[in-house]
């Protein structure tokens, strides 16, 4: 299918490895100039040399820095010549119990994972809506429809971010514009962050990381985890000339493992 993105820019945050990887290089593949953050200037180099490589056609910008910063945000914001695709993306904030954490624990989960994405919102979508074209992609999490319990920090700011997309995807300034603002709710996905939880829990019950991953893919009908590529495969259409009319949803990607009918 011809998605009928090519020649226009994304914003991809948090792109050097895993989904949001994953996210850029599908939308690499069908066309789109990318800007790409992350922290690590390393790895996010390499990546911005194999999504060259992918399709030498494309341009490819790397800013190195913290998006949750407003310093951070500026200088993506600088490298993109226009926003019409943003996909939001930051690292989860850690488990653990909310007894043990305190005021500056939740004011940095809430900057990483609501008020960032809000800000980059902000700063694109009027833009976008003069233009005619936009799509906003924010990569939650599954645990917005199925809380974790040790996830608290998550739960707790991402879910105030859904609640503030429900009412923005669905103002007709921005809807009746070809403006979409949609959710992508990760299941379990191979991605470095998913192991590093896999390892915690392997030292807390003494087994080995195999142990406790072969575990958790037995739980999982499909019986493993999702890809990266699989994700971005499902970014990329939702940000398509296709996807017009889908806007304000919450798109659960997890094998099938949420066990509710809605």
């Amino acid at each position: 299918m011809e998605l009928g993105l090519q020649g226009k820019w994304a914003l991809v945050c948090a792109a050097s490895k895993g989904l949001g990887k994953g996210c850029a290089k599908a939308l690499v593949r069908e066309g789109v100039h990318v800007v790409i953050t992350a922290r690590g200037v390393e790895v996010l180099e390499a990546t911005a040399a194999e999504l060259r490589a992918l399709n030498p056609a494309v341009d490819v910008r790397t800013v190195a820095g913290d998006i949750t910063t407003p310093a951070g945000r500026a200088a993506a914001l600088a490298a993109c010549p226009q926003v019409d695709i943003l996909v939001n993306n930051a690292g989860g904030p850690p488990p653990g119990d909310f007894r043990d954490w305190d005021r500056d624990a939740w004011i940095a989960a809430l900057d990483a994972n609501m008020l960032t994405p809000i800000e980059l919102i902000k700063a694109t979508v009027d833009a976008m809506a003069e233009r005619g074209f936009g799509r906003v992609v924010n990569i939650t999490s599954g645990a917005v429809k199925a809380p974790i319990d040790i996830l608290g920090l998550s739960n707790g700011a991402r879910s105030g971010l859904t609640g503030f997309v429900a009412g923005l995807a669905r103002q007709p300034r921005l809807a009746s514009r070809n403006v979409t603002i949609n959710n992508l709710l990760p299941g379990p996905f191979d991605t470095d962050r998913l192991r590093a939880t896999m390892q915690g829990a392997a030292a807390k019950s003494g087994r080995s990381i195999e142990a406790v991953m072969d575990e958790r893919r037995a739980l999982n009908p499909t019986r493993r985890f999702g890809t990266p590529d699989e994700f971005g495969a499902l970014c990329a259409f939702v940000c398509s000339v296709h996807a017009g009319y889908l806007t304000g949803q919450n798109l659960l990607i997890d094998g099938g493992a949420y066990p509710g009918t809605f």
